[in-house]
C-alpha cells in the first residue's frame, strides 16, 4: 500500500525540509518515509493560519458545517485506507483501529451539530437602563500537539471543535505515527478546504516545535501528552497570553471492594489494560483489592492475562498489539524487573511472548503484592501491566488512591454498596469516576484535575476552549448614559 508522505500546509500537499522513517513496531519493518517540517515550514503554516482566521471565523456556521460534513463524507469513503494507516504505523490490532476511525467521523458530525447550540445569551439589567448580550466568538488560531497512542482519535478530539468554532488549526502529530494524520491532510486537500483552515505536519525537531509554541500567533494551544510536556509547552508559550487545553494522563487507581462483582471488575481492568497494549491514558494502573477477595480477583485477572491473544494478524481477534518502540519495551521491562526485585510477585507475563520472535511485544503482565515504594506503583506505566495492591480496611485507601503526582484523570470503583461508591466518587480527586463500568463517547466530557490537565476534550465543553465570550451592552435611553459606571 502507498501511504501518504506529504505534509498539508497552506491548503496544499508539500514535501518538507527533511524526512523520517516510520517503522511498524509489530514487524519492525519500514512503512513509509514521510516529510517533516523545518523552521520555514512552521513559519509558513503560522502565517497561513493567521491569514485564514479573519475569513474562517467570519464564515457562517452553516457554511462551516458543510465543510465539516464534506470532510466527514471523505473519511467514511476512506475508512479502510485510514484504518490501514493506523494498523501499520503503530501495529494496532485491526479491530481496535475502528475506534480511531469512528471517533474522527463522529467528531466532525457531533461538533457540526453542537456549534449550532451556542447562541447569544441575554443578561438582565438591574436598573432597567441597558440591554446586555453575551456572544460567542472564535478564540483565534489553534495549535494542537498530538500523542501517538490513538493517531486519529486524538486528531478527532481537536479538529472537530476547532473547525466548528471558526479557529484555524495547526496539527502536529507525533513523529511516531504521522501517516494517518497525513491521510487526513490528503482528504482536506481533496475537498478543497479553504487554505489555512487545517494544517498538518510532524517534526522531530524540538526547535521547530518550540517555535510554534512560542509564536504569538496561536491563541489556543492544546495537547494530548505527558504532564512534563504540558509544563514545557506552557513555559515556552509564555511569550503571549494563550488559552490552554491539555489532557495529560495520570496514574489511575482501581478500588475493588469485597462486595464487588469480581468478574465485571476483572473484565474491565484487563479489557482496558491489555487493549492497545495498555497505551491508554485512562488505563488502570494501581488496582487496590480488599484482602477478603484478593485471591479470587487475582486468579480471574491472571486467567484473562494468560488467555489474551497477542500479535499482529488482521484475520485474528488480537487483544494486545505491540508497544510503540524498543525504548518503551525496555522501560516497561525495567518496571517489571524492578518490582520483582523489590518483592512483587510475577503472576503472568513479564517478558516477550514465546511465540513472537519479532516486534516490540510484551505479554500481558500481572504483578501481585505491589507496594507504594515501587516505581511501577508510582509511575503511569502506559503498558499492559496490572499492578495489584492488597488493602485491609479502608482507613488509608483514599489517601493511597489520591496520592498521585501525575494528577488525576480517571479512577474506577467496583462495589455493590451505592453509598460507598458515592462517598469515594466525591472524595477521589480525579476528573472522571467510573463506577461498576466504563463509558467514553464524543458527547461525554473528558478531562482531568490538577496535573492531569486543563479544559476538556469531547462534549460541548470542548468548544469552550476554542470560543471567547464578549459582552455587548446598549443604553436604552442615551440621556441616561453617564460613562463607564452607568
Amino acid at each position: 500500500m502507498n501511504f501518504p508522505t506529504q505534509m498539508y500546509i497552506d491548503g496544499a500537499l508539500t514535501d518538507g525540509a527533511a524526512v523520517i522513517d516510520v517503522v511498524n513496531p509489530a514487524t519492525e519493518t519500514h512503512v513509509a518515509t514521510v516529510a517533516t517540517a523545518g523552521m520555514d515550514d512552521a513559519e509558513r503554516a503560522l502565517l497561513s493560519a493567521k491569514a485564514a482566521f479573519s475569513m474562517w471565523s467570519k464564515t457562517p456556521i452553516s457554511e462551516r458545517q458543510k465543510w465539516m460534513l464534506r470532510l466527514r463524507d471523505e473519511v467514511v469513503v476512506n475508512e479502510e485506507f485510514l484504518r490501514e494507516c493506523i494498523h501499520h504505523e503503530m501495529g494496532k490490532p485491526w479491530e481496535q483501529t475502528f475506534e480511531d476511525y469512528d471517533r474522527l467521523k463522529v467528531s466532525l458530525e457531533f461538533y457540526a451539530e453542537e456549534i449550532a447550540r451556542f447562541h447569544d445569551v441575554g443578561l438582565a439589567d438591574r436598573a432597567g437602563t441597558h440591554t446586555h448580550r453575551m456572544v460567542y466568538e472564535s478564540a483565534g488560531v489553534a495549535l494542537a500537539f498530538l500523542a501517538w497512542n490513538f493517531p486519529l482519535l486524538n486528531l478527532a478530539f481537536k479538529i472537530g471543535p476547532a473547525m466548528a468554532a471558526g479557529c484555524p488549526i495547526i496539527i502536529r502529530p507525533s513523529e511516531a505515527t504521522p501517516i494517518s494524520a497525513y491521510a487526513v491532510g490528503l482528504l482536506c486537500e481533496k475537498i478543497g478546504l479553504p487554505k489555512g483552515v487545517v494544517q498538518i505536519f510532524c517534526t522531530d525537531s524540538y526547535d521547530v516545535a518550540d517555535t510554534l509554541t512560542a509564536s504569538v500567533i496561536p491563541a489556543v494551544v492544546t495537547l494530548i501528552g505527558s504532564t512534563n510536556t504540558g509544563k514545557h509547552i506552557m513555559r515556552t508559550g509564555a511569550t503571549s497570553i494563550k488559552r490552554y487545553s491539555m489532557e495529560l494522563g495520570g496514574n489511575a487507581p482501581v478500588l475493588v471492594f469485597k462486595d464487588a462483582d469480581l468478574d465485571l471488575a476483572a473484565d474491565i481492568v484487563t479489557g482496558v489494560k491489555f487493549s492497545n497494549a495498555g497505551q491508554i491514558c485512562v488505563s488502570p494502573n494501581r488496582v487496590f483489592v480488599e484482602d477478603q477477595v484478593l485471591d479470587d480477583f487475582t486468579k480471574k485477572v491472571v486467567a484473562r492475562a494468560k488467555s489474551a491473544k497477542v500479535g499482529f494478524d488482521k484475520s485474528s481477534d488480537i487483544q494486545t498489539g505491540p508497544v510503540i518502540d524498543g525504548r518503551a519495551w525496555n522501560r516497561l521491562k525495567g518496571l517489571i524487573d524492578g518490582a520483582v526485585a523489590d518483592g512483587a510477585n510475577l503472576l503472568a507475563g513479564g517478558d516477550r511472548p514465546k511465540d513472537l520472535k519479532n516486534g516490540h511485544f510484551l505479554a500481558p503482565t500481572v504483578l501481585g503484592d505491589v507496594t507504594e515504594t515501587m516505581d511501577v506503583y508510582q509511575q503511569e506505566t502506559f503498558g499492559p501491566i496490572v499492578s495489584i495492591v492488597p488493602f485491609s480496611g479502608e482507613d488509608h485507601l483514599l489517601k493511597m488512591a489520591n496520592d498521585c503526582d501525575d494528577g488525576g484523570l480517571t479512577a474506577y470503583i467496583f462495589t455493590r454498596d451505592l453509598a460507598r461508591a458515592e462517598y469515594y466518587a466525591a472524595e477521589l480527586r480525579y476528573g472522571e469516576i467510573q463506577i461498576n463500568g466504563v463509558k467514553y463517547d464524543i458527547d461525554l466530557p473528558h478531562g482531568g484535575i490538577g496535573q492531569s490537565g486543563i479544559g476538556h476534550d469531547c462534549s460541548g465543553l470542548a468548544l469552550n476552549d476554542y470560543l471567547v465570550q464578549k459582552r455587548i451592552t446598549r443604553a436604552l435611553d442615551h440621556s441616561q448614559f453617564g460613562g463607564l459606571n452607568a
